[in-house]
């Protein structure tokens, strides 16, 4: 389909469909999440397709003369879950008038909610982000769909993508920033003596209760533990309500394609795992992702999941942990809140009118709460 007289666009139902060079260049190194081996870790493994309500419908880009210049990981949806960006409401309303929200199209990470770039470019391409956009809202047309909702992407692709008539959203997540710590023990001197005795109570509970750690890399991670994280993973679903869209085979595969860019967060009893945080390396971040434990220790959780998490990033460099959706808990323990972008093309004019003005509510609520937890802080007060 053409999107203007310089650039045409395809979709594809399989990310195998398109080749492999061509992906990584546009999706680049620095965002596992986007990545050929991500992505199709997630479709090979049986984890989005049809029977999910993730059917891939991935775009590709191509100039005149025919070379990809930009791709978009992208799925038909028939449902809104697996997606941290709600828009549960939007659709029964839509629903309750007489229309059909779905199926909608979503350019997103399926089960993720980790930010990154949505709108890949081959680099040096002249494909503009707008020129993007235009050509998703093109397709949304062409499939009679209702939507198409570009989730956890990048502030300069919200602003081409507002700028071109979609409606702009934000979020927040607790991220935790390296201020060039060279130990842990470097964090904790720029918290309030308060907050800095609460955490080294925390991990000394957390040590004391006779389980042993060990943060595990690419091939030191065994089918065996795969196995074992999995049945934490199901506990966590289980208790929480959800749908277990990762499967089995997920796993393992994901660190058989990512290799040491997988970070596994381990507690044994004995020889025994009994908990795990799994993570993603990415070039200036770790991504902390899915967690599940089977039995209750104290503080096993902010452990594994942040403190390790924090250990780690010193340890290797990077500049940031992001610790994935929710929890205002986190804040206390040095992740404060960051602000997430998506961006959403509406077909219908009483729909978009609606949501349009429930976002335009919704913004300045969002940034005043963010406003008030920053007093939280547990950092001193430099002033």
């Amino acid at each position: 389909m053409p999107v203007d007289d310089s650039f045409t666009l395809s979709l594809h139902r399989s990310i195998h469909e398109i080749d492999t060079a061509d992906w990584a260049i546009c999706a680049g190194a620095d965002n596992p999440f986007v990545s050929h081996e991500f992505l199709s870790a997630v479709e090979d493994s049986g984890s989005a397709d049809a029977r999910t309500g993730w059917l891939p419908q991935h775009a590709v880009f191509r100039d005149a003369a025919g070379q990809v210049v930009g791709v978009v990981p992208m799925y038909v949806k028939s449902h809104s879950y697996g997606e941290y960006v709600f828009d549960h409401g939007w659709a029964n309303a839509f629903e309750r008038a007489g229309g059909s929200y779905y199926p909608k199209l979503q350019a997103a990470v399926p089960f993720s909610p980790v930010p990154g770039p949505r709108l890949l470019r081959r680099p040096g391409a002249t494909i503009p982000l707008a020129a993007m956009g235009q050509g998703l809202a093109q397709i949304c047309g062409e499939l009679d769909l209702s939507s198409v909702h570009v989730t956890f992407c990048q502030d300069d692709e919200w602003a081409a993508l507002a700028e071109a008539g979609w409606l702009p959203r934000i979020g927040m997540q607790f991220h935790w920033t390296n201020a060039g710590y060279g130990s842990f023990d470097d964090f904790l001197g720029a918290m309030s003596s308060r907050k800095r005795k609460s955490i080294r109570r925390e991990r000394r509970d957390a040590n004391a209760a006779g389980l042993s750690f060990r943060t595990l890399r690419g091939d030191q991670i065994t089918r065996p533990m795969w196995d074992a994280f999995f049945g934490f993973y199901q506990a966590t679903v289980d208790r929480k309500w959800g749908s277990a869209y990762l499967t089995r085979r997920f796993f393992p595969m994901l660190s058989e394609r990512l290799g040491d860019r997988v970070v596994l967060m381990m507690a044994f009893d004995g020889a025994k795992p009994v908990a795990a945080a799994l993570n993603l390396v990415g070039a200036d971040a770790l991504y902390g992702r899915n967690w599940g434990c089977k039995g209750d220790w104290p503080f096993l959780h902010f452990e594994l999941c942040y403190y390790q998490a924090i250990d780690f990033a010193i340890a290797e460099g990077l500049s940031r942990v992001e610790a994935g959706a929710q929890g205002e808990h986190k804040i206390q323990r040095g992740y404060l809140p960051s602000t997430t972008y998506s961006a959403h093309w509406i077909a219908h004019t009483g729909l978009r009118r609606a949501i349009a003005g429930f976002l335009d509510e919704e913004r300045p609520a969002i940034l005043a709460h963010m406003e008030e937890l920053a007093t939280l802080s547990p950092f001193k007060d430099e002033a």
